[in-house]
């Protein structure tokens, strides 16, 4: 059997590697091989490890819809810890991945402080972001990981979708923030950023926010 060592595999921006009957043992050493100084991404589900490349515009909007969150979120004031593209895996599930943003909102608390994260004792991120440009989401691997809601970002619309027992139910609004129509704020200020920049973008997002907030106590 011929073997190859994995830093010999070069993966092209946008395109990806499946590498078939990988055990968990092997997939922990290809993590451990590739580092954390990385531009890959990767997914593992039973035995199956894609490794893929994101195009620069992928990343873009990773940045741009991580920062409105962000902005949200503390307008809002609610405590959040954000972990980008942490490996989350479970060797009990045979799962991991590495989302494009997540964060910590609802369970924010119980891993405050925490160096390292252990998904068989540790609460998954409350909130995943993928960028669906290179067609890469799993939803089977975040539900199999009990993550609560995921937003898919694809085609220039942002899709919203909670968990629901073991499948994925696309929704109007977050729970997170009932009442607020991100899915096209989000779009919308996103957009933006590309034509006025993205602190005029994220300046404007805050004031929306805000709008929206002082409707809702007039109410």
């Amino acid at each position: 059997m011929v073997q190859i060592s994995i830093d010999r595999i070069r993966v092209p921006p946008g395109q990806r590697v499946l590498l078939q009957a990988v055990s968990w043992e092997e997939f922990e050493a290809i993590l451990e091989e590739l580092g954390e100084g990385r531009s890959t991404r990767i997914a593992y589900d039973n035995g199956t490890l894609e490794i893929m490349t994101p195009l620069p515009e992928h990343e873009a909007s990773k940045e741009i819809i991580g920062d409105l969150l962000k902005a949200l979120l503390e307008e809002l004031d609610i405590e959040f810890l954000t972990l980008g593209s942490t490996t989350f895996k479970n060797q009990q599930m045979v799962q991991g991945i590495e989302p494009d943003q997540c964060f910590y909102i609802q369970n924010e608390a119980k891993v405050r402080g925490k160096k390292r994260l252990d998904l068989a004792v540790d609460p998954p991120p409350d909130l995943a972001i993928e960028i669906d440009i290179t067609s890469r989401t799993h939803p089977s691997i975040y539900a199999a990981l009990k993550v609560a809601e995921l937003w898919r970002f694809e085609s220039g619309k942002l899709q919203i979708n909670v968990l629901r027992s073991t499948q994925y139910l696309e929704v109007k609004e977050s729970p997170t923030f009932p009442g607020m129509a991100l899915r096209e704020a989000i779009v919308q200020y996103a957009n933006q950023s590309q034509i006025s920049g993205r602190n005029s973008a994220i300046k404007a997002f805050r004031a929306w926010v805000r709008q929206q907030l002082a409707s809702a106590n007039q109410s």
